[in-house]
């Protein structure tokens, strides 16, 4: 193990999630960075604040759902290059990690704004992707939708084969509101009270991202962050393992295994 590695927080953590019942993890860019994936902030990460798009508008405008509406073809530009890098991609440790996690105990939740789909590749079942998947295909018109592995072999922006319409991404785009199939299994799961809540990869920027652990400390369940760098959830983690997710999830991994 490397010395940076603080291991006495890493047995601590280790100690606590074992106990865990209900663990709740929440999960940004960050976590799917040893997969290849890039972690800037924007949808599915891949976009730093101030990159204008080739036409000239900020990211956030161009894929938002008033683009979408307006001009299809900008934000189905932007959202095929986001599904392009995750093409190449899979589930690294840290997903693997979680989803194996899960078989053992099965009140396990895992929170992602990814559109990545790998916590779901990895084998995730309790997953909110609050944010969506780049995965499903929907019909703005009517009910058709469909699942594809990639967008190889579509024309972008695709068109609805029953009704002629447009088709879009079941993702979130700047400006849209959340899904309220999601809201509702998030409600549901702080209701029951998770056991203890880690962090993972993410600034936290979002309010309902960070609200759990925030939850957590007012109501005495660990507060984990796992981060290399400080985030908005950093003051209030009850503990912080400061290192990449597939690092300290293995790290963890391991322990328990001993235990």
């Amino acid at each position: 193990m490397s010395e940076s590695f603080d291991e006495a927080a890493l047995d601590e953590v280790a100690a606590l999630l074992g106990r865990a019942q209900r663990p709740l993890f929440i999960t940004g860019a960050g976590i799917s960075a040893d997969s290849g994936l890039p972690t800037y902030r924007g949808i599915g990460g891949l976009y730093d604040d101030d990159r204008l798009t080739e036409e000239g508008f900020p990211i956030e405008e161009a894929m938002s759902g008033r683009m979408l509406a307006r001009r299809p073809e900008i934000t189905w530009r932007y959202i095929g290059q986001i599904e392009s890098n995750c093409r190449e991609a899979g589930p690294n440790a840290a997903h693997r990690l979680i989803a194996a996690l899960e078989k053992e105990k099965p009140g396990l939740w895992v929170l992602t704004q990814n559109i990545d789909s790998l916590h779901r590749k990895a084998g995730s079942k309790n997953l909110i992707e609050i944010h969506g998947t780049v995965h499903k295909l929907l019909c703005t018109a009517c009910d058709y939708q469909r699942e594809v592995e990639d967008y190889a072999g579509l024309v972008l922006p695709p068109v609805c084969p029953e009704c002629g319409r447009q088709v879009r991404p079941d993702v979130v785009f700047f400006g849209e509101m959340l899904p309220r199939l999601a809201l509702a299994q998030l409600t549901q799961v702080m209701d029951d009270a998770p056991d203890i809540v880690l962090s993972i990869g993410t600034t936290s920027v979002f309010p309902y991202i960070a609200h759990p652990m925030w939850w957590a400390r007012q109501s005495g369940a660990p507060a984990v962050e796992i981060n290399p760098g400080d985030t908005e959830v950093s003051m209030i983690a009850s503990h912080r393992l400061k290192m990449g997710a597939a690092q300290a999830l293995t790290e963890l991994w391991e322990r328990l295994r001993r235990r």
